[in-house]
């Protein structure tokens, strides 16, 4: 087999695990079944610093490494990126090595390296979520979505922060060498196989606020233990072993919101995962994940998410099958 020429670069105070995490997948990948071919460049070859101060050598300078023949562009981000994207040098070599290249991606806000190159232009990317509206507002010819994990747009792949590199790496190779290789590094690095790049940076797990007592806490694990059940403030309150009108207070004084609230935002996350993931009828998704009935769910999807679920469908399924936009 061919081996791909997947060529990553990194700068002054770029994030480490932009480069190490999809690294290793591409490594792995290689080690099962061949076809890749890892180089690392930089403005200089050498030593370069991340942004926590760990040193990484680069085998490449820009200057001795010829941009063409790249098979895949693997731009990694970090707070170095805002100066190294103002290096002339720099975004003219991506540039070039981007116009040839089979597959132009980026980690987290090497999004905006590859916009600096001109190679985002009328693309649909996405980027960390705490640099989405800066993306948005410095390249207006740009359409940024803060919300998934990773964006497939033609040739270009984009991805959120830092984790979300293994995830995309993940999936450019089972673009490129099918699912069973794909599971198999999943296995040996412990990665979860397909988180799809629908997924939402904003799991309401991780991003709303946590409960600070236990009562609470059993309630919040019941929930996500299984969204779909019933889970009514009587119901919600015999799990917290609390009294319905205490636990009412108590939950929306400790997460910010009230449990209703709560239960729909979980619902509603599963719902798109499930959508993205699977087959399924829309009504048959409806019922498992606690909506009751395919319209509740297409009126709820609309309030929370702006679009029917058929549509998010459409837009999401064919990245966590791995196919194309």
């Amino acid at each position: 087999m061919n081996q791909r020429r997947v060529v990553f670069v990194v700068f002054e105070g770029f994030q480490s695990l932009d480069l190490t995490g999809p690294y290793e997948v591409f490594q792995q990948a290689g080690r099962l079944a061949g076809g890749y071919a890892c180089e690392i460049v930089a403005p200089s070859p050498g030593l370069v610093h991340t942004g926590s101060g760990l040193p990484v050598h680069a085998g490449h300078g820009i200057a001795t490494l010829s941009p063409e023949g790249v098979d895949t562009l693997v731009v990694a981000g970090g707070t170095g990126v805002y100066e190294a994207r103002n290096d002339p040098r720099l975004t003219a070599w991506v540039a070039a090595a981007g116009a040839g290249a089979r597959r132009v991606t980026s980690v987290c806000s090497g999004a905006f390296l590859l916009a600096a190159a001109g190679l985002l232009d009328g693309r649909r990317v996405t980027t960390h979520w705490a640099r989405v509206d800066q993306l948005a507002r410095e390249h207006p010819g740009v359409t940024v979505d803060g919300d998934p994990i990773f964006v497939r747009d033609g040739r270009v792949w984009t991805s959120a922060g830092v984790t979300a590199g293994m995830d995309l790496a993940l999936a450019l190779v089972e673009d490129d060498l099918g699912g069973d290789v794909a599971l198999e590094v999943a296995r040996r690095l412990v990665m979860y196989l397909r988180r799809p790049g629908s997924q939402s940076q904003f799991s309401v797990a991780l991003w709303s606020a946590q409960p600070s007592t236990d009562p609470v806490r059993a309630a919040v694990s019941a929930i996500h233990a299984d969204p779909g059940a019933r889970h009514d403030i009587q119901e919600l309150a015999a799990h917290a072993g609390l009294s319905p009108r205490h636990l009412q207070r108590r939950f929306t004084a400790e997460l910010g919101v009230p449990p209703g609230s709560y239960v729909e935002r979980v619902r509603v996350e599963a719902a798109r995962r499930a959508l993205a993931e699977s087959d399924d009828p829309v009504e048959v998704i409806a019922r498992r994940c606690g909506f009751g009935t395919a319209e509740t769910l297409r009126r709820t999807f609309h309030r929370r998410v702006g679009v029917a679920p058929s549509d998010y469908r459409d837009r999401f399924h064919s990245i966590a099958k791995g196919g194309d936009l």
